[in-house]
């Protein structure tokens, strides 16, 4: 009854200004207004990394609930770890608005958002206040105006280390500009350094590991994959998110196509798909991966775990297609691992990652 009721009001949001819309769905999670569920997943679907057990490899992606407002009813709704974030070290407004723009004929958003959050405080006072509970990623990123951008990273691993389980360091929004310089093989090696010698003296003081996943952009040129992976791999981060939005604009019929900002959703797909696969390649499945852009089927989802990935996150997808969405991905993924005769979902990962590998990132 409740979903059916959520669909209804899925209609309605989508007349909404989508930040009203989005808005009035973080109000709604926050009131308990959402489907729980009560099933429990099947044993197919955990994923045990990094000495943590997924009961499932689905989550949210960062953006949606960007001051840890939500995190245990994205829990109760089926996922098996809740993102918050990106957070910024100060509370910034983000971009002018109108900064979000449906493709309703593309299943897409444009999104030039730019990092609106409250800022480290905030939300660190919601994490300590929740229960010890599910796992919970913290997105960290970088003030629009910072001096010392790699500074507003470590900010980010000292503030929330009590109360993160693991976090995403996002140097791929195309939102804040300079961001994605943070990609290239030099950048990467100051950052990551100062990041992981932060981690460091948090075990040193007698903290437990917290795994570091590094966020990449989907527009990576091909020619760039290794040497960044490599960097990546160097220092130790413990897995690579797969992807962000993407500036690219492949074959979309709504008329608004060509609004600036990060383009999200089905139209993604390929192209971060493909992305990932590379990836895998370029890591020789030695680092896990997090599979992310256009999942909005269960088909969708399998093709991210075919391709390389050991956990997934969606948004866009949801917004179109209601939250039943993840316990149809669930029962897809399950479904096909016993048809595929594996006791786990996460032996299919990277089993058509040369199909994908090969293909033209355009998907021409």
């Amino acid at each position: 009854m409740l979903s059916g009721l959520l669909d209804l009001a899925r209609s309605a949001l989508l007349t909404l200004d989508p930040e009203d819309a989005h808005e009035l769905t973080l109000k709604s999670l926050e009131r308990g207004i959402y489907p729980r569920d009560a099933r429990g997943d099947r044993p197919e679907l955990g994923v045990d990394l990094w000495g943590l057990h997924f009961p499932n490899p689905l989550a949210i992606a960062a953006g949606f609930d960007k001051d840890a407002r939500v995190f245990d009813a994205v829990l109760g709704m089926g996922c098996g770890f809740a993102e918050v974030g990106t957070t910024t070290p100060r509370p910034q407004p983000g971009n002018p608005r109108p900064r979000i723009v449906r493709l309703l004929q593309d299943h897409a958003i444009i999104n030039r958002l730019g990092f609106n959050n409250q800022g480290h405080a905030a939300a660190l006072q919601r994490l300590k206040a929740r229960p010890r509970r599910g796992i919970v990623a913290v997105n960290i990123g970088a003030n629009k105006d910072s001096a010392d951008r790699t500074a507003d990273y470590v900010a980010g691993i000292e503030t929330f280390y009590d109360v993160a389980s693991l976090f995403t360091i996002n140097i791929s929004s195309p939102n804040t500009p300079g961001l994605r310089d943070l990609q290239a093989p030099a950048a990467l090696d100051e950052l990551l350094s100062r990041v992981m010698a932060a981690r460091a003296k948090c075990e040193a003081a007698g903290k437990p590991r917290r795994p570091i996943v590094v966020k990449i952009a989907p527009d990576i040129a091909a020619e760039d994959i290794g040497a960044i992976c490599d960097r990546i791999v160097a220092h130790g981060a413990d897995g690579i998110a797969v992807s962000n939005t993407t500036l690219a604009r492949p074959r979309l019929k709504d008329a608004k196509a060509n609004e600036p900002g990060g383009l999200s959703g089905r139209p993604l797909h390929h192209r971060a798909t493909v992305m990932l696969a590379r990836v895998y390649q370029a890591t020789r499945g030695s680092v896990p991966l997090i599979g992310i852009g256009g999942i909005d089927s269960g088909p969708s989802a399998l093709d991210k775990i075919e391709a390389g990935a050991s956990l997934l996150q969606l948004y866009t997808g949801l917004i179109y297609e209601g939250s039943g969405l993840i316990g149809r991905i669930k029962s897809h993924l399950a479904e096909a691992a016993t048809r595929r005769g594996v006791t786990a979902i996460g032996a299919l990962t990277g089993s058509k990652a040369a199909e994908w590998a090969d293909k033209d990132v355009e998907g021409v």
